[in-house]
């Protein structure tokens, strides 16, 4: 007789019910699931009263897509000017003497020391400068981010290595991803879709978002705050910088090489009115580190102007007219309300490692994305009923109980997608009609081989637990196969590969469950039920 406990019962039917519940908030409105999320009293831990849906891609949602490359060039530029810092504290440590001044190459720098010893004593401290690529945990390369040489004329090159160089540029892409996020996620939107695109491009999907200037205008924006002493009149030219400024006009500003606080010391921007003319502006927010180096140069330059520089351009520039000491100001300069908003949102997000180009920009509306959400139903409801009347005609009885496992599966995906935030796209709608095939295939291969069984002679009871006992391993084998398929798709692939490779990998999932387990439990209840003397096809 068919063997199944009342506690796998039990256990089948409970996973069931949690399966309809986790999937019910994505039948709901939006309105109407804001409403349950406000009525959960705080003291109930929200997953047990679900109430996430499953968020719509770009091509279902529509909204906006964007593809930026890193500036590799920046990248580099800014390595060798650190390293040219390290170099100048290396010598000033070791007091050594230079024949002329640090040569500046395009990847690394130079340094002529005639007298032997003290090259010897240079080159150990120069070496060490030279860390392996990977870092000290073990987990890099092996191989040197910078190339130290000595030439027989007394000149030292120290040369960023290829390997430090992709190094740098690998770090550089994973914060950018990083700081986009940030700045994504501040404009309000749900589940963009942030990801690396070969060796320096980023791809970001904004789903819902129908304004791709403004997601431009956040993205490729650097944000590098500064801010600077305006230059007195007589200063040292080498200590003095041209920038241009964006006040009375624009023109040429002289401001001081010297930076007083960066932007990475800031750690609140909020928009804001001023109180006396009402204008938009930034009131901003640093740490304590920041807080005292401006409160100690403000002191000292009373009366003097303040550039606020935002990549290399002085946004403004106010006369310092009392120390400020508190660690907060604001930013002001004839900024419109959404000016002011976004420059809020690029500082609190921080600043990008370098210049980001846009090479392919697009916006999906929503009437197309709708589009793709009926086709995706009309493909879906066709396939479902076919292979529903295929079951019927079929297998009768049994073809009724496939048929509920279906309907389960298609409910435990949409659960498992919602509890896991995954994103639901066309391609994903795709996989979802495709595991619908793979998990009736299950049904069928335990039906025909319980009508084989019969053939041989068997009873009708053995028949059953043959049927489900031998097809057992073929649907594991065939399920087994097609998990590994999807998962290499979801390592290896991008965007609608890894939507589509998502949805089967569930689907394969809870086909062991449902075409398995859950049509084992009906027909053994059927049987018990029914005491039937024939099989029902």
């Amino acid at each position: 007789m068919l063997r199944f406990s009342r506690l796998k019962t039990i256990g089948v039917i409970l996973l069931t019910l949690a399966g309809f519940l986790y999937a019910m908030p994505s039948l709901l409105s939006p309105e109407t699931r804001r409403s349950v999320e406000q009525s959960i009293p705080s003291f109930i831990p929200k997953w047990i009263v679900p109430h996430q849906a499953i968020a719509l891609g770009l091509d279902l949602q529509g909204g906006s897509h964007v593809l930026l490359e890193v500036d590799t060039a920046s990248v580099v530029r800014a390595q060798v000017n650190a390293l040219r810092d390290d170099v100048r504290r290396v010598l000033r440590e070791q007091r050594v003497a230079l024949s002329g001044g640090i040569g500046v190459q395009a990847r690394g720098v130079s340094v002529r020391v005639p007298d032997a010893a003290e090259r010897q004593k240079l080159l150990p401290e120069l070496r060490k400068l030279s860390q392996p690529v990977g870092g000290g945990l073990g987990l890099g390369t092996g191989q040197p981010a910078i190339e130290v040489v000595e030439q027989p004329d007394g000149l030292i090159q120290l040369t960023l290595s290829e390997t430090g160089i992709n190094e740098r540029v690998r770090k550089a892409i994973d914060q950018a991803m990083e700081v986009l996020r940030r700045r994504v996620d501040a404009l309000g939107t749900t589940e963009p879709n942030i990801q690396r695109q070969g060796v320096d491009r980023i791809l970001v999907q904004v789903p819902g978002l129908q304004n791709p200037q403004r997601l431009k205008e956040i993205l490729g924006t650097t944000a590098q705050l500064e801010f600077r002493l305006v230059a007195e009149p007589g200063a040292n030219p080498g200590d003095v910088e041209t920038l241009m400024s964006s006040e009375d006009g624009g023109g040429p500003m002289q401001v001081e090489r010297r930076v007083i606080v960066q932007g990475e010391d800031l750690i609140d921007a909020q928009p804001a009115f001023d109180s006396r003319t009402a204008e938009p502006i930034v009131n901003f927010r640093f740490n304590v580190r920041g807080a005292q180096r401006f409160g100690q140069v403000t002191t000292e330059a009373v009366g003097r102007p303040l550039a606020i520089v935002l990549d290399r351009k002085v946004i403004s520039a106010p006369r310092i007219l009392q120390p400020i000491t508190g660690g907060s100001g604001q930013i002001s300069g004839r900024f419109t309300v959404e000016q002011a908003n976004n420059l809020a949102i690029l500082l609190r997000a921080g600043a990008l490692p370098a210049p980001l180009t846009i090479v392919e920009e697009r916006t999906v509306g929503p009437g197309l994305g709708q589009d793709s959400i009926d086709a995706g139903k009309k493909a879906s409801w066709v396939a479902a009923a076919l292979v529903v009347g295929f079951m019927l005609v079929c297998y009768g009885t049994f073809g009724v109980f496939a048929n509920i496992a279906l309907f389960v599966h298609v409910v435990l995906i949409f659960a498992l997608m919602s509890m896991l935030g995954s994103t639901l796209t066309l391609p994903g709608i795709a996989g979802i009609v495709l595991t619908i095939g793979t998990a009736v295939d299950s049904n069928v291969l335990i039906y025909e081989r319980i009508r084989e069984e019969a053939r041989l002679g068997r009873s009708m009871i053995s028949s059953l637990e043959a049927g489900f006992q031998r097809a057992f391993a073929t649907i594991i084998d065939s399920n087994v196969t097609m998990f590994i398929a999807a998962a290499i798709l979801f390592f290896l692939g991008s965007g609608p590969v890894k939507g589509f490779a998502v949805t089967l990998i569930l689907g394969i999932v809870t086909t062991v469950v449902t075409a398995v387990t859950m049509t084992r439990m009906m027909i053994a209840l059927w049987y018990r039920w029914t005491k039937p003397t024939k099989l029902p096809f």
